[in-house]
């Protein structure tokens, strides 16, 4: 009983930052028949992760399961890197693309191993969760680093290899991180660019340059014109939206939008537009910006 009342504390602890965070995923998960599917979803590391995992085999009765969680949660706080600075009060969090991995390899190969791979991870962890809110395609890496977690937890590797994996992985997140400059998109434009274009679509370069102005287009008549003060609590603003963008793709997507690929793509461009845009200028890349 006193253990469980522990768990209780800590669990009733969590819940504060992530109920306000996220009051959608909090209903989803008290109201979802399989509560394990809703599970799948949240990102390895992150508060979010933590609480309702921690809850759900509390509710469930594994409290083995629980007090394993708790222990690497707490692991897990200590796994932001760092950059000490005389000319700073305090430390100042260090981006992942800025970090050098030579000396990471050799701070690796000197230390206390595991320490310094659970720190590689928590890092990538939190990255990972910015980028795949920002970009819902993007849900391949995060598939990517599970299975390469569930791999390591299996013994399928042992801690070099893991922390090798995490180091490509790393650098590979920053290459994808880059990948708007390339496109020569802003991240905004590149989520919808990445949603009218995978999986792959067989386009000439010519029509992929008339998707990227289609998203373009869209993002800027949206925000001017449609998305409002709490768009989404009224049906008649929902509906300007997505008719916005049905008739924005029917006017400017290319041939190779098969009636059923474009219908396809109004839904998951709205269900992107309805998460990501809360209305007067408030989004999640205005809070990431």
């Amino acid at each position: 009983m006193r253990h469980l009342i522990g768990y209780l504390v800590i669990v009733c602890a969590l819940a504060a930052p992530v109920c306000r965070a996220d009051g959608d995923l909090l209903e989803q998960f008290a109201l979802a028949e399989d509560r394990a599917e809703v599970l799948k979803e949240l990102i390895p590391g992150t508060e979010e992760y933590y609480f309702y995992h921690c809850l759900h085999y509390q509710n469930t009765g594994r409290l083995d399961e629980v007090e394993k969680l708790l222990d690497d949660s707490i692991a897990a706080e200590g796994y932001v890197i760092r950059e000490p600075s005389a000319s700073y009060g305090t430390d100042h969090l260090v981006d992942l693309s800025k970090i050098d991995f030579e000396a990471l390899k050799a701070k690796f190969e000197k230390g206390r191993k595991r320490t310094e791979a659970e720190k590689l991870k928590g890092e990538i962890s939190s990255k990972l969760k910015k980028m795949v809110r920002l970009n819902r395609t993007r849900m391949d890496y995060l598939e990517r680093f599970q299975r390469m977690i569930d791999n390591y937890n299996a013994g399928s590797m042992n801690i070099d290899e893991f922390f090798k994996r995490l180091i490509s992985f790393a650098q590979g997140l920053n290459e994808e991180e880059k990948r708007s400059i390339t496109e020569q998109l802003t991240e905004e434009e590149l989520a919808i660019f990445d949603l009218l274009t995978r999986p792959e679509i067989s386009l000439t370069k010519k029509e992929e340059q008339q998707v990227k102005k289609v998203g373009r287009e869209l993002i800027e008549i949206l925000k001017r014109e449609k998305l409002v003060l709490d768009w989404r609590k009224r049906q008649q603003s929902r509906a300007q939206v997505r008719v916005t963008i049905e008739d924005i793709f029917d006017h400017g997507l290319p041939q190779a939008y098969t009636p059923g690929l474009y219908q396809k793509k109004c839904d998951a461009v709205y269900q992107h537009i309805y998460e990501s845009y809360y209305g007067a200028g408030k989004s999640v890349y205005a809070f990431a910006a």
